[in-house]
């Protein structure tokens, strides 16, 4: 029986894909893992180089750049989640990794030994630092409510970081190497148990990027499963290399908050509270991607010819 199975998506990351992979395949222990790279229309031959320099790995081209979740739900069908098989039939976990994270010798084996010793814990992920040592804030969240929205949007969260009442998204008032349960773990390393696939479903695919890793720890949490931080295991995470400079994804990062505050809160939220939620949702995100398209106008204008 396969103990992991790991689905990597790729969009132009060749050469941290090279270093991500080569980290997954150091790793110790003796866990029985394949990997599944699934790459969305990437023009810089990462499948080329995948195909030449890791035979072992499969590597798949999506029929489109249909966004992260599409295409991790690829790969998890790849391994037959999602296709009505029994579970004896399915690999024991799975796990999304990015293709800008770089991972030590245990982290695999480490995690799993998690999951194998805690019985109810549906997903799991460790602590995830950035090149300069600092946490990557994503790595453990609560889920995004209604207050946590407004709190995060006029600023309460960046004021009063130790406070659990306005810093509740990120949990910054948490100590970083206390393992916690938490709402949802990232999906840059998010390693979840079969039977809570089967029972949870596979990533939504209205997410293009952004939200569906919430989205699918919401869903496993509904199922009854616990979702945990574990910083005894500490994996580098070379974050936004996909991404940096394209707006599509900043106006995916917005939309995803539209998705999922439309999903999970509307039918208990008072009508006039949804509605100046989704309004701001909107205007901050307007302002946001306008500043980000302005600052790189200006930075081409300035680049030498």
């Amino acid at each position: 029986m396969l103990d992991l199975a790991i689905v990597i998506v790729n969009y132009n990351t060749r050469d941290l894909l090279r270093i991500c992979l080569n980290s997954v395949f150091a790793s110790s222990g003796d866990l029985q893992f394949h990997v599944t790279v699934v790459d969305n229309a990437s023009s810089d031959e990462s499948l080329a180089m995948v195909r030449a320099e890791f035979p072992q790995v499969g590597a798949i081209a999506a029929p489109r750049n249909g966004g992260f979740a599409y295409a991790n739900n690829i790969g998890l069908r790849g391994y037959g989640f999602g296709l009505g098989k029994t579970l004896v039939d399915l690999p024991r976990y799975a796990l999304l990794l990015n293709p800008d994270t770089e991972l030590p010798p245990a982290a695999l084996e480490q995690m799993v030994a998690l999951m194998d010793a805690r019985p109810e814990l549906g997903a799991a992920g460790p602590k995830l630092v950035l090149p300069d040592g600092s946490l990557d804030k994503a790595c453990r969240r609560a889920f995004p409510s209604p207050n946590s929205f407004i709190y995060r949007g006029v600023g309460l969260s960046k004021l009063f970081p130790n406070s659990e009442r306005f810093a509740q998204y990120n949990l910054t008032f948490l100590p970083e190497d206390e393992e916690a349960e938490v709402d949802s773990v990232v999906g840059a390393f998010m390693l979840v148990r079969r039977e809570a696939i089967e029972q949870a479903g596979l990533l939504d695919e209205a997410y293009f990027m952004h939200g569906e890793d919430l989205d699918w720890a919401f869903r496993i949490k509904q199922a009854g499963w616990k979702v945990w931080y574990y910083p005894k295991v500490q994996v580098l995470h070379h974050k936004g290399a996909a991404s940096r400079g394209n707006p599509r994804v900043r106006i995916a990062f917005y939309q995803a908050m539209h998705i999922f505050v439309r999903k999970h809160y509307r039918a208990q939220t008072p009508t006039p509270l949804y509605w100046l939620i989704m309004a701001g949702i909107a205007a901050k995100g307007s302002v946001d991607v306008a500043t980000a398209w302005v600052r790189a106008q200006l930075g081409a204008r300035r680049s030498p010819a």
